[in-house]
């Protein structure tokens, strides 16, 4: 086995657990409400780690005993960017590798290129989370950058993995996932737009809202894009009305991707080369729909809220799987570094 293909591999399924991890860990950062635990950028008053801003954090911190900047908090925004800058870091070692040698991989480097741009964009997002304060339309922007580099690491990271060839029939399956994946992507913007506004307790009973199907909503004012956080954009305080609008829309598309994947995913398990990520997607809507009715009933526990945010993440690993070996269907599997699995055997 060719010593640089195996070191291409590792660093990309390496990358691709970070890339994971991150996202996780960049939702634990948002609901401990930590954003702006260092309120600067890129270091945290101007120090490279918390440790050399003690004199400024203590002052913010008794000025707001209760606001956004403490010890903990810092440490917690700063962990989240030092991770983020190895990431970088990884996917430059990526790009470097694939470019090099692309011959020998066998692989053209536009996919890992593209990567590097992503993730570089996602940084600028995270530093202007940080000097727009939080602003909603930047934090939703800045998790959805996050999710579409986790879904072009597990593109790059599924290519390397071996799996049944796909025969022609396959292949009408295609657009179905395309369209599975479009209503993934809206879910996940309607989710960060909850999260970021904070209207995760807007409704506190299911199925219906404050008792009611429909409940009185302010769609222009929860749905305004430019404005600051916690308020409308003529600088009023956010009605309860528009985070109640927030919250139910996304509840309610929630149950129309619950179906259409659900739909597909039982579909698609019938074949034994979609067998694995097509469990894996069943398996993951359902732990979203208890996680997502935990976090109502008993209201926004962090754990929990991290674990459906996770759970987005594992969805879109799990979409963009399936989206990989649709496209070779009808066609030998991509080439990968070990032996395609044999008929029969599990995906």
């Amino acid at each position: 086995m060719d010593r640089i293909i195996l070191r291409y591999r590792k660093l990309v399924f390496f990358t691709w657990f970070l890339t994971l991890d991150l996202i996780m860990f960049g939702a634990f950062v948002r609901l401990t409400d930590s954003g702006l635990g260092c309120p600067d950028w890129p270091g945290c008053y101007g120090s490279v780690t918390p440790l050399g801003s003690l004199h400024d954090i203590h002052a913010a911190n008794s000025a707001m005993p209760f606001g956004p900047v403490s010890l903990s908090k810092a440490w917690i925004e700063m962990i989240h960017r030092y991770a983020g800058s190895i990431l970088g870091m990884l996917i430059i070692a990526i790009v470097y590798m694939a470019w090099r040698y692309r011959g020998r991989l066998g692989r053209s480097p536009a996919l890992a290129t593209a990567a590097l741009v992503i993730v570089c964009v996602q940084g600028a997002f995270g530093a202007w989370t940080v000097t727009h304060q939080l602003m909603p339309v930047v934090v939703t922007a800045h998790l959805l950058f996050g999710m579409l580099t986790l879904a072009v690491m597990t593109w790059l990271a599924a290519r390397e993995r071996p799996y049944q060839a796909l025969g022609p029939q396959a292949a009408r399956w295609r657009g179905w996932m395309v369209g599975g994946t479009a209503l993934l992507v809206v879910q996940i913007a309607l989710g960060g737009w909850v999260s970021t506004n904070y209207a995760a307790l807007a409704c506190m009973d299911f199925p219906t809202c404050q008792g009611q199907w429909v409940p009185p909503m302010d769609f222009a004012g929860g749905y305004s894009i430019i404005r600051a956080l916690g308020e409308l954009p003529s600088g009023e305080m956010i009605s309860q009305y528009a985070l109640t609008a927030i919250h139910w829309v996304h509840r309610n598309f929630a149950f129309l991707v619950f179906v259409y994947l659900g739909i597909l995913g039982f579909r698609l398990r019938t074949e034994p080369g979609l067998r694995g990520p097509a469990n894996l997607m069943l398996g993951l809507l359902l732990a979203q729909l208890l996680t997502g009715l935990t976090t109502i009933f008993f209201e926004w526990p962090l754990l929990i809220a991290v674990l459906h945010n996770g759970g987005a993440a594992g969805l879109v690993l799990a979409t963009v799987t399936l989206l990989v070996r649709l496209s070779t269907a009808g066609r030998p599997a991509l080439r990968t570094l070990g032996a395609v699995r044999p008929e029969g055997s599990p995906a």
